[in-house]
């Protein structure tokens, strides 16, 4: 993962601890704020998303909203650089194509021009297989597929849509061995080699969720992350501070409590830092968005997991915990595209939400990367997450990289922001994602603490095959179920950590 350090000094993970001190002011962070300003301090709302493309650093504003939207309007959200002229298959990175396997490389240094672009309604007529998806993209790329052996004619499956999931911080050393098998991982991402987790709970034992966390270095370098229904959160002390600081200041506070620690490098086991306790509320708050690439090669996914995520919303619903639920919604597809980015409101209507889905419908798209970046950073910086004791999460469904050479934010700023703010992402990779879309789904998720789930079929190579428990990704170890089923397991699965209320 892409990084200028100035030590040679490299840890293994969850090498470090904290030792619960109370430290004195550092000077270097004297006169600084030690929390960020809430997003309704500046002029109600977020900052604006031009303002944002040229902003270095993320925005880690604390989500603030109080209540849900009645209906889910919708907001369309424009390409940033509008005149800009896209060059179809033309981007950081390409696709080659290695059997029924799709791979992301880097370019070659003195790549041929590209030959005029395909029209978009060319390609929103093909036919959305695996086989025809591939092609499509090679064809408007200019990328040459080399001879394959024809699929066979297998019927389209109208079974359940199966998938996988893995927790690569729960087999970190795995995780880690995939990045170091491919090269693009070093331009992507951030280091999160050196990790810790942190758990706050109160002076009863339970976990304190939504808790904010503060890490500073005496050099200036700071990062935010909050606590997950469970009360803990994952630090990368490496993600934030290329200088390898011998030590940080850990500032937590929840409900106008406060506690002060310090991590030290080289020292060993999670810290659990305490709070008095508080009131715990009586019943849990989620916030639960899905953000879909919308793109022609995303029409058989959606067609088929438009009643997923439907059974999805519909089964959290009836959890014995009976969440204060708000859903919300961002489609993205690409430049020159019918829209750029679009949102839905965060609402408590649940039937009108599920009519949004059904409205929902591919097209566009043309070369392979698409708007995941904008889309991602619009997702957590500009919908209304409901502010303290909120558990937020983000479903991304996704069969390609984003677009690594439009400008900033990069995916890499905006899931440190999403850590800042709480939010929680699953990653779930469609058919057709490769190795580079892989891997930033799957740091995504490890960052934030969410998992990596990814569509599973009887045949891996071929997603015509119909429901099972196969998939060319790299993962091992993994659990199979429906995607509904999985995804509403992992909701339950969150919400059980939090303490009893009453």
């Amino acid at each position: 993962m892409k990084r200028t350090r100035t030590s040679s000094r490299h840890l293994p993970a969850c090498s470090m601890a904290f030792a619960l001190t109370v430290l004195a002011g550092w000077p270097a962070l004297a006169g600084e704020p030690l929390w960020p300003e809430p997003a309704s301090a500046v002029a109600g709302q977020v900052v604006p998303k031009q303002s944002r493309q040229r902003q270095t650093t993320p925005n880690f504003r604390a989500p603030t909203a109080t209540v849900c939207s009645d209906v889910p309007r919708m907001h369309e959200v424009p390409d940033p650089q509008p005149q800009a002229q896209r060059r179809r298959g033309e981007s950081t990175l390409t696709r080659k194509h290695v059997g029924a396997r799709h791979e992301a490389v880097m370019p070659a240094p003195a790549a041929p021009a590209p030959p005029a672009p395909v029209a978009s309604a060319a390609l929103d007529a093909v036919a959305v297989t695996a086989e025809a998806k591939a092609k499509a993209k090679a064809k408007a790329g200019s990328m040459r597929v080399p001879p394959r052996r024809p699929l066979p004619p297998v019927p389209q499956q109208q079974g359940p849509v199966t998938a996988g999931v893995v927790d690569d911080n729960a087999d970190f050393g795995g995780f880690r061995q995939f990045l170091q098998r491919h090269p693009q991982a070093q331009q992507l991402g951030r280091d999160t080699g050196v990790r810790q987790q942190l758990r706050v709970v109160d002076t009863q034992g339970r976990p304190v969720a939504d808790a904010e966390v503060a890490v500073s270095a005496a050099s200036g370098a700071r990062m935010w992350a909050r606590t997950d229904a469970g009360g803990k959160v994952w630090l990368h002390p490496n993600a934030f501070d290329d200088r390898d600081s011998d030590s940080y200041r850990i500032d937590v506070r929840h409900a106008g409590r406060t506690a002060q620690a310090q991590l030290r490098r080289g020292q060993k086991n999670t810290l659990d830092v305490v709070l008095a306790a508080a009131p715990v509320p009586a019943r849990a708050k989620l916030d639960l968005v899905f953000m879909v690439d919308a793109t022609g090669s995303m029409g058989d996914e959606i067609d088929k997991l438009r009643g997923s995520l439907q059974g999805i919303v519909r089964e959290i619903g009836r959890l014995p915990s009976n969440p204060d639920i708000c859903l919300g919604l961002v489609t993205y597809r690409d430049r020159g595209d019918e829209y750029f980015v679009r949102s839905w409101d965060l609402s408590g209507n649940v039937t009108a939400f599920q009519q949004v889905l059904d409205g929902v419908r591919a097209n566009g798209g043309g070369d392979y990367p698409e708007a995941m970046n904008e889309a991602f950073d619009h997702a957590v910086q500009t919908l209304a997450w409901r502010g303290t004791g909120t558990t937020r999460l983000l479903l991304s469904l996704a069969d390609a990289l984003p677009h690594m050479d439009y400008p900033q934010p990069h995916y890499d700023s905006t899931m440190l922001a999403a850590l800042g703010k709480g939010i929680k992402v699953l990653s779930v990779a469609a058919s057709g994602q490769d190795t580079t879309g892989e891997i930033v789904q799957r740091q995504i998720a490890q960052y934030t603490g969410g998992r990596f789930i990814f569509l599973t079929y009887k045949d891996a190579e071929n997603p015509r095959s119909g429901p099972g428990t196969e998939t060319v990704h790299e993962v091992a170890n993994y659990s199979v179920d429906t995607l509904d089923q999985l995804v509403v397991r992992l909701v339950r699965e969150e919400l059980a950590q939090l303490p009893a209320g009453g």
